[in-house]
C-alpha cells in the first residue's frame, strides 16, 4: 500500500514548504538513530517523506498519482541502496555510490557528527575574549570617566593590515581550494556519503596566498603587541560590575575580533556611601544644634558646597533629602540622604545641669 507522506510528517496536504521543513526537522531530531531513544526505521521514513514533499515536481506527482515518479513509488519494487528507504535509492540505480550535498539535513546531522557539516561556518570565527580590571574612585564611579587601558594582546598587524602579505606583494590563487576559500570533503554516515564544505586551511578561507609573507607577523595577519584602549566608563557604575567593550579583545585572521571584559572595583568614599541611586551621608550634630537648628555646609560628590538647613527640634535618626544630587540614572539623578545623629554630651557642668533642670520643670 502506498505511503501517505503527509501523514508521516504529520502535516496537512496544503502545508507550505516551511511547515513541511519544520515538521521534518522536529521528527528527524526525535528519531535520529544516533540519539538516545532514536528509531532508525522511523527516521528513514521521515527522511523519505521530506525528500518527496520538499521537491515541487515529486510532490505534484505524488499528489496526482500517489507516486513521486509516476511509476508506483512505494507500491511495487523498492529501490536499492539502504533497506527501508522505500523508493529512495542512494545507489544511483547501478550499484555505484551517489554523493550529494547535505542541504537542510546539515543542521540536523551537525548535532550528531560534531557540527560543521553541510555548511561553511568560518564566517562565525571570532577572536578570544579577554578580561582585565580597573580601580575607580567613588567620584569616578558616580559621575563617569574616560580611562586609558594598556593591554598586551593579539591584534591585527598594522604592517600588512591583516593580509599576512608583504606590502605590494602579489596575492596568488590558493591551489588547494582554487581560490574558493572552501574545500569539499566526503563523509560517510548511515545514509550514505555526504559532501561537507569547510574552510580551506591552506589559505585560511581567503582564497589567496601572498607571494611574500609579512616580515612583522610572518604571514599570520596578527601579532601580539601592547595596545592602548580608551574606555568610556558610564556614570553610576557599581562596584564589581563587569563592563564589556565590543571588538576590543584579541584579533583572529579573517574573523571577528573578540571582546574585552573589564571588572570594576570602586574605592570607598570618606563621606558618602551608595544605596541604589541615592548617596547616603551621616551628619553628627550637637544637642543644642538639634534643639535650636543650624545651617550646615555640605560638599557634593562633584566638590561643590551647598547649604543644608537643619530644622530646630530635629530628632536623632531623622533623615533629610537633597534632591537631584545623587547617582545619575536614565531617568534623572537620585538624591542625597542626610541621616542625622544627635551627639549627646558625655559630661556636663553644674551650670548646665541647672539649666536642664529648669527645662525639666517647664516640661521639656
Amino acid at each position: 500500500m502506498p505511503k501517505d507522506y503527509y501523514n508521516v510528517l504529520g502535516v496537512k496536504k496544503d502545508a507550505t514548504k516551511e511547515e513541511i521543513k519544520k515538521a521534518f526537522h522536529k521528527l528527524a531530531h526525535t528519531h535520529h538513530p544516533d540519539k538516545n531513544g532514536g528509531d532508525d526505521k522511523k527516521f528513514k521514513e521521515v527522511n523519505e517523506a521530506y525528500q518527496i514533499l520538499s521537491d515541487d515536481k515529486k510532490r505534484a506527482n505524488f499528489d496526482q498519482f500517489g507516486s513521486a515518479d509516476m511509476g508506483g513509488f512505494g507500491g511495487g519494487q523498492q529501490g536499492g541502496g539502504f533497506g527501508g528507504f522505500g523508493g529512495f535509492d542512494f545507489s544511483g540505480g547501478n550499484g555505484a555510490r551517489m554523493d550529494f550535498d547535505m542541504g537542510d539535513l546539515g543542521d540536523i546531522f551537525g548535532d550528531f557528527f560534531g557540527g560543521g557539516m553541510g555548511r561553511n561556518r568560518s564566517s562565525s570565527k571570532k577572536g578570544r575574549d579577554i578580561s582585565t580590571e580597573i580601580n575607580l574612585s567613588f567620584k569616578e564611579s558616580i559621575l563617569g570617566v574616560k580611562k586609558i587601558i594598556k593591554i598586551n594582546k593579539q591584534s591585527v598587524c598594522e604592517e600588512c593590515s591583516g593580509t599576512g602579505g608583504k606590502k605590494g606583494t602579489k596575492m596568488n590563487t590558493c591551489k588547494n581550494c582554487g581560490g574558493q576559500g572552501q574545500v569539499k570533503e566526503i563523509k560517510r554516515s548511515i545514509l550514505g556519503n555526504f559532501a561537507t564544505v569547510h574552510k580551506c586551511d591552506a589559505c585560511d578561507g581567503v582564497g589567496k596566498i601572498p607571494n611574500e609573507k609579512c616580515s612583522v607577523c610572518h604571514g599570520s595577519g596578527i601579532h601580539k603587541k601592547d595596545e592602548e584602549i580608551e574606555v568610556n566608563v558610564p556614570a553610576g557604575i557599581n562596584n564589581n560590575e563587569m563592563l564589556r567593550v565590543n571588538g576590543a579583545g584579541e584579533a583572529i585572521k579573517n574573523g571577528k575580533t573578540g571582546d574585552l571584559y573589564i571588572k570594576i572595583y570602586v574605592s570607598p568614599h570618606s563621606l558618602y556611601r551608595r544605596e541604589g541611586s541615592n548617596l547616603i551621608v551621616n551628619l553628627s550634630i550637637k544637642l543644642t544644634e538639634a534643639v535650636l537648628g543650624i545651617t550646615h555646609e555640605l560638599t557634593t560628590i562633584e566638590g561643590n558646597t551647598i547649604e543644608v538647613k537643619i530644622p530646630e527640634g530635629i530628632n536623632n535618626g531623622e533623615m533629610l533629602r537633597v534632591r537631584g544630587k545623587g547617582v545619575p540614572t536614565n531617568s534623572g539623578r537620585g538624591d542625597i540622604i542626610i541621616q542625622i545623629e544627635v551627639k549627646m554630651p558625655s559630661k556636663i557642668s553644674k551650670k548646665v545641669k541647672e539649666i536642664i533642670n529648669q527645662l525639666k520643670e517647664e516640661g521639656l
